[in-house]
C-alpha cells in the first residue's frame, strides 16, 4: 500500500501542476496520510481535500479508479522486483 500512495502522491502533484522536488515531497506526505487511521479513507481524503484546496475538479470515481489502477501497478513492481 505504501508503493501505491507513493504513485498516487505523484500522480496527483503531476495533475496539480507541482514540481519534481515538490511532487516527491508532496508523495511522501501521502505516504504519511496512511498512518492517520486503518484503511485507505484517509488517504482518499487527503488527495481530495488537495486537489479542491488547489482549486481543481478531480471526481471522486477518479480517484478511487487511479487508486485501485496504481494498487495493481505496484503489486507488480513489487512482484517483478522493481
Amino acid at each position: 500500500m505504501a508503493r501505491r500512495n507513493k504513485l498516487l502522491g505523484l500522480w496527483a502533484a503531476e495533475k496539480m501542476g507541482l514540481s519534481a522536488e515538490s511532487g516527491e515531497q508532496y508523495a511522501n506526505a501521502v505516504v504519511r496520510a496512511d498512518f492517520d487511521q486503518p484503511g485507505e479513507e484517509d488517504v482518499f481524503r487527503k488527495i481530495a481535500g488537495d486537489f479542491k484546496g488547489s482549486g481543481m475538479s478531480v471526481s471522486e470515481g477518479e480517484i478511487r479508479s487511479k487508486m485501485d489502477e496504481l494498487a495493481s501497478i505496484a503489486r507488480d513492481q513489487i512482484r517483478t522486483g522493481e
